[in-house]
C-alpha cells in the first residue's frame, strides 16, 4: 500500500515550502474568515469519474487537504476543521474503512515533519474509542510535536458526529456535577463548548461542502449554529486552491447578523 500512498505524498520532509501563487485579487485581508469547516465529500464518486476505485479518491482528497491547508495559512485562516471520517462512515465496506484508516496512519507518518516546519498545529476531534491503537499513538504525537506552533491549525475530525460529541459534553458535564465539582446553575454554554472535542478553538465562520449534496451531515452542530454555508458540485479531489477564495469571497460579500440586524 505504501508506495502507491509514495505516489501523492513523497517521502518525509522538513522542507518549508514556498507560497503557493494563487490570484487572491478581490479578497479582503481583514474579512478572512478565521476558522473554516470542510466536508470533504465526493471522493468516491470522483475516482469513479475518473474510472478508478474508490480508494484512488482517497488518496486524491488527502493531498488535496495538503494543498488547501498550506493556501490557507497562507492567506490568513487561523483553524481548519476538515472531516475526515464520520462515526457513521464505519458502516462502508470493511476494506474502504481499512484504507482510510491506513491513510491517516500514513499521512501521520509521511507529513508530520513538513507539517511541523511550516509551522502547522494539529489537533484532532472525535471519539478515540474504537480506533487502532497505533493510529490513536501517531495522533498523540503529532500533536505534542506540533502543539507549539503558531501558524494555521489543521483539526481533523475523525471517527466524528455531532450528535456523539453534544451525548459526550453532556455526559461529561454531568459526571462534574454529581462529582460536585460544577454547580447546576454554573452550566453556560462556554462551560459546554468546554466540553466538546474542538474546545479552545473559535467556532467557524464559514462552512464548505463540496461534492454537491445539501446537508450538514452530523458535523459540527453546536459550532455552525451561525456559520456562513458555502457548497459546490465540484468534488473535494478536484477542489483547488481558487475555490477556497471564491468561497471566501461569496463569505465576505454576506452580511453577518447573528440573529440580530446590521446597524446603518
Amino acid at each position: 500500500m505504501y508506495p502507491v500512498l509514495n505516489k501523492f505524498f513523497g517521502t518525509s520532509t522538513k522542507e518549508v515550502q514556498k507560497p503557493l501563487q494563487v490570484d487572491t485579487l478581490g479578497l479582503n485581508p481583514e474579512r478572512i474568515p478565521a476558522h473554516i469547516a470542510i466536508i470533504m465529500d465526493g471522493n468516491g464518486r470522483w475516482a469513479k469519474a475518473q474510472g478508478k476505485v474508490r480508494t484512488y479518491g482517497h488518496q486524491v482528497g488527502a493531498q488535496t487537504l495538503k494543498t488547501i491547508v498550506r493556501f490557507a495559512g497562507q492567506i490568513g485562516v487561523k483553524a481548519i476543521t476538515a472531516y475526515a471520517f464520520s462515526t457513521e462512515n464505519w458502516k462502508r465496506p470493511v476494506t474502504e474503512v481499512k484504507f482510510i484508516m491506513e491513510l491517516l496512519s500514513y499521512y501521520l507518518t509521511a507529513e508530520i515533519e513538513e507539517l511541523n516546519a511550516n509551522n502547522v498545529q494539529m489537533r484532532f476531534s472525535g471519539s478515540r474509542e474504537g480506533l487502532p491503537p497505533a493510529i490513536l499513538k501517531k495522533m498523540d504525537t503529532a500533536v505534542a510535536v506540533t502543539k507549539n506552533n503558531t501558524g494555521v491549525i489543521l483539526n481533523i475530525a475523525v471517527n466524528y458526529g455531532g450528535q456523539d460529541e453534544i451525548l459526550h459534553a453532556v455526559r461529561a458535564i454531568a459526571s462534574q456535577v454529581q462529582a460536585g465539582t460544577l454547580k447546576v446553575e454554573d452550566i453556560t454554554a462556554a462551560v459546554f463548548e468546554d466540553n466538546l472535542y474542538t474546545h479552545g478553538l473559535p467556532a467557524p465562520d464559514l462552512l464548505i461542502r463540496p461534492g454537491g449534496d445539501q446537508r450538514i451531515s452530523n458535523f459540527l452542530l453546536w459550532q455552525i449554529a451561525y456559520a456562513e454555508i458555502w457548497t459546490t458540485d465540484v468534488y473535494w479531489p478536484a477542489f483547488t486552491p481558487d475555490l477556497l477564495v471564491e468561497a471566501i469571497k461569496a463569505y465576505q460579500s454576506r452580511e453577518r447578523r447573528f440573529g440580530g440586524l446590521v446597524s446603518k
